[in-house]
């Protein structure tokens, strides 16, 4: 086979968007890396199964969730907050994997943050249905840095707002691989996923995993 042929069938350059300020979709950045990235997931899972967290209020979410990394984001009746163990375990959260740190550290880096080193990744299970409402990434000690967000399987519809609640939302389609990334001006703008449409992913089947790279002590 010729370099030429070889080379059509490369995926094509990530592209980027801006969708506001400080924050841009880097479309396809993560696709040269799914393998890599679902064989991680896959050890964090074995090691901190996957789990619907219930909030505040009492309400079972309809995402599924686990973490990696130094601390993870848990919510239960108590409220929001980052933890060092893993409530269902016992255990400290499995190590960040380096394929997630080196990726969101040169994703950062495309968006215009560099230097980035996250400490912690959130990782949600969407199922037709699940939906994640507006809210904003608050709880981390210093929102001085980016949030770095990879979607994988499914697509979906990513909503992203401003400062206010009331802001009006820009509906971002997101699809397989991309990665978004937003800091600065728009770190704490409110941002969700509409309701996951039925669907079938070649890689991943009925599901979508996102996986949401912080800084978070």
């Amino acid at each position: 086979m010729t370099s030429d042929l070889l080379a059509g069938l490369e995926p094509p350059p990530p592209s980027r968007a801006g969708i506001g300020p400080g924050a841009v979709v880097l479309r396809g950045r993560a696709l040269g890396l799914v393998p890599a990235l679902l064989a991680a997931v896959e050890r964090v899972a074995e090691a901190a199964p996957f789990r619907h967290m219930v909030t505040p209020g009492g309400f079972e979410m309809s995402v599924a969730m686990t973490n990696c990394g130094t601390a993870g984001w848990i919510t239960d009746r108590a409220g929001y907050r980052y933890a060092a163990e893993d409530p269902m375990t016992g255990r400290p959260w499995p190590a960040l994997p380096e394929v997630l740190r080196d990726l969101a550290h040169e994703a950062a880096e495309e968006a215009g943050y560099p230097g980035f080193d996250p400490d912690a990744c959130l990782i949600n299970r969407y199922e037709p249905g699940a939906r994640l409402t507006l809210h904003q990434d608050r709880d981390e000690r210093n929102r001085g840095h980016p949030i770095v967000s990879v979607s994988l399987g499914l697509p979906a519809t990513f909503q992203f707002g401003g400062l206010k609640r009331t802001d009006p939302l820009l509906r971002v389609p997101l699809t397989h691989g991309d990665v978004v990334v937003w800091g600065g001006p728009s770190r704490l703008f409110h941002h969700g996923i509409l309701p996951l449409k039925e669907g079938e992913h070649p890689e991943l089947g009925a599901r979508r995993l996102n996986l949401t790279l912080r800084r978070a002590l």
